[in-house]
């Protein structure tokens, strides 16, 4: 839950960003909590990195506030701000052994720490990221992970408020990306101090972050828990961006106290529920219905689907993924186009897989449909 913006580490008053003539950041609102570890989300161009920067001290806000600990740090420079930064090509010195590089930022301060005090933390801080024993190491002979936790403890060990991390995970390959991605929740819990994650990988973004803010053009578009942004989206934009979905445009006829009649373009009258955040739709509004691929339902015999689903078709098996613990079909359906469906592991086992050029039942709940407005 967020807290109010004067009693927030990092929080944002109608901010706005701008190079020349291009608005990189717009009316940005933010609080970020004590101890949360938040990721800023989006693709490229949306406005995460210069929102980091402004936070960071690299960039300074052409219009509005940002504040860290309910005090105004527009113009402080970087250096005097007590946060870190960890980038996505780490910036280690490959001249420094890697308790020197970890401890580069210790010897900066003034007045600087005695020598024997510095290798305490020095020391204290691999143990934390699991790299003692590494101290004389070179940064070429470590591998793109152990670089990384090296970065980390670098960022550390001089006790920040904030942590910054832009996107410090891209550069690993995906089996050491997840295995970083465990020991970064790990050591933020360890540590208590504030991160803030920017990505454009929504699997990163949803697997380790306490809250996740979409951006879209430079603007924030929804802030909330990733179970809040995956059941919860408030537009199409959100729930097409998190997660998979499938979105079926159509008419609302009609509005009722639980659920939502609407025809669909394709010929189908289908019932649905409303998102929390989303624009209340009047009669008459042409709307998306999202449907997460998990949702739907497959059978070869109809009679094999359980009783009161809300939508019911046959369709024709296009192509088929496996993917260990699902399966992914790409359905067909004169009426309603190509959609996707994954079907868990379990499935498979009762029934066979589909192939490709069958022709199967699909079917999905009423409550697992979710109108959607444009905006």
């Amino acid at each position: 839950m967020a807290v109010p913006v004067e009693d927030a580490v990092v929080s944002f008053r109608n901010v706005y960003k701008r190079y020349g003539e291009v608005t990189a950041a717009r009316n940005l609102n933010l609080a970020v909590n004590q101890g949360e570890f938040l990721s800023l989300l989006g693709p490229s161009g949306c406005g995460k990195t210069t929102t980091l920067r402004m936070i960071a001290g690299f960039d300074q806000p052409s219009e509005g506030d940002v504040f860290l600990h309910g005090e105004l740090i527009n113009g402080v420079p970087a250096y005097r701000r007590p946060v870190n930064m960890v980038f996505q090509h780490y910036a280690l010195f490959p001249h420094l052994n890697i308790a020197d590089n970890v401890a580069y930022g210790l010897r900066q301060r003034s007045p600087k720490p005695s020598a024997n005090e510095i290798t305490q933390r020095v020391n204290n801080m691999l143990e934390l990221v699991q790299l003692s024993g590494f101290q004389n190491r070179k940064i070429w002979e470590m591998s793109g992970g152990q670089q990384q936790r090296v970065a980390l403890a670098r960022a550390l060990i001089n006790k920040p408020k904030v942590l910054l991390l832009d996107e410090p995970l891209a550069a690993l390959d995906r089996k050491l990306r997840r295995e970083m991605q465990i020991e970064l929740q790990n050591l933020q819990r360890n540590v208590g101090i504030t991160f803030i994650l920017v990505t454009h990988d929504q699997e990163e973004a949803l697997s380790m972050s306490d809250r996740v803010c979409i951006m879209q053009d430079g603007e924030i578009v929804q802030i909330g828990t990733p179970r809040e942004l995956y059941d919860s989206p408030s537009n199409r934009y959100v729930a097409d961006f998190v997660g998979k979905s499938n979105f079926f445009d159509g008419t609302v006829e009609e509005l009722g106290q639980s659920a939502i009649e609407i025809k669909l373009d394709a010929g189908i009258n289908v019932s649905a529920t409303q998102t929390a955040d989303s624009k209340k739709p009047a009669v008459g509004d042409k709307v998306s219905v999202s449907v997460r691929p998990e949702q739907i339902l497959l059978a070869r015999d109809n009679q094999r689907l359980p009783e009161a689903l809300g939508v019911s078709i046959e369709a024709r098996v296009l192509n088929r993924i496996f993917l260990g613990e699902h399966t992914e079909y790409l359905l067909s359906d004169e009426k309603l186009g190509e959609f996707l469906v994954l079907s868990p592991r379990q499935n498979e086992l009762s029934e066979r897989p589909f192939d490709a050029g069958d022709l199967v039942h699909a079917a999905w709940r009423s409550d697992a449909a979710l109108v959607l407005t444009e905006n």
